[in-house]
């Protein structure tokens, strides 16, 4: 059947039409996002902006009759964490719902990290092994492991890029004290919860996704996307922490002249570059290897196995 996934992140509104049936994998038919930045409309109080809202309900509009002009059978909508954790998050849902008619499912934050393992452990297979899977969101890093295709552990942390850019980079310059404070902050937010993930055992492959990870992954030399998506693509650790210096100096305008880097995130690299540069020394791997499904594939993915 045809489906379609409609994701409502902290950076981007995306609908996925895919055609689907169990035992295969999901194939994409056709793409629709839309760079909503809800994570950048929230006010002093937290809450969605007006204008957010307004935004987020023109992209619902235009995305249900897409999926109706494709012929899209269902529709699985879902929101993350900028929605999660606004303080008016149930009226948000509420003008949602009256003006489009879609009911947004909210994910917690392990739900999210999850599903985004389901994805990881399907394109890996099972020669994978113990996988460890990383992904940085506009509001969120997902951290999980496991051997099987649900994780043994799966935590959500406060470290998205778009959010650490808002609360700590906001003026979009870079001073080294700040940058600093950062870096130690992202630190010990990590390595608070490192030891749950830890404990479970060793990992034997150490996966990343988003686009974020894409990105860093382009700037250290990996193929682009042209290639494919089954180009084996890595981010070396030491090529990765050798460049940190100079992205996070470098003005936003030559952020968005990087290989793999979109205009509408080159403000938010720098925060994610701490982040990743973070989780590879935290949990001591020399790379992570780049895995082109995520959540919107384990939504696909879990919605097909309870069929």
């Amino acid at each position: 059947m045809r489906m379609g996934v409609l994701d409502i992140g902290s950076n981007t509104g995306h609908l996925l039409v895919v055609d689907a049936r169990r035992g295969a994998r999901p194939l994409p038919a056709y793409s629709y996002k839309e760079p909503l930045r809800l994570s950048e409309h929230l006010d002093a109080d937290g809450c969605v902006s007006e204008a957010g809202v307004g935004a987020l309900v023109k992209f619902i509009e235009a995305s249900t009759q897409i999926a109706e002009d494709k012929g899209c059978q269902s529709v699985e909508a879902f929101a993350t964490s900028a929605v999660r954790d606004a303080t008016n998050a149930d009226e948000v849902l509420d003008i949602v719902r009256a003006a489009t008619g879609v009911a947004l499912t909210v994910l917690p934050g392990g739900d999210e990290a999850r599903l985004t393992f389901l994805a990881a452990r399907r394109w890996t297979g099972w020669s994978a092994g113990r996988v460890l899977l990383f992904d940085i969101g506009g509001g969120s890093l997902e951290i999980a492991l496991g051997a099987d295709e649900s994780p043994d552990v799966a935590l959500s942390l406060p470290l998205g890029a778009a959010r650490l850019t808002r609360e700590w980079l906001a003026d979009g310059r870079h001073d080294p004290a700040r940058v600093r404070e950062l870096r130690r902050y992202v630190r010990a937010q990590v390595a608070r919860d490192a030891d749950s993930v830890l404990r479970v055992g060793e990992a034997d492959r150490a996966v990343a996704t988003s686009k974020t990870f894409r990105s860093l992954a382009r700037i250290c030399g990996a193929a682009p996307s042209g290639e494919g998506p089954y180009a084996h693509r890595v981010i070396p650790r030491d090529v990765l922490h050798e460049r940190l210096s100079g992205l996070v100096a470098m003005p936003v305008e030559e952020v968005a002249n990087l290989p793999g880097v979109s205009a509408n995130r080159a403000h938010q690299l720098a925060a994610g570059a701490i982040v990743a540069d973070a989780v590879m020394d935290l949990f001591d791997l020399g790379e992570l290897q780049m895995c082109p499904w995520a959540l919107r594939e384990g939504v696909i993915l879990q919605w097909l196995d309870a069929m």
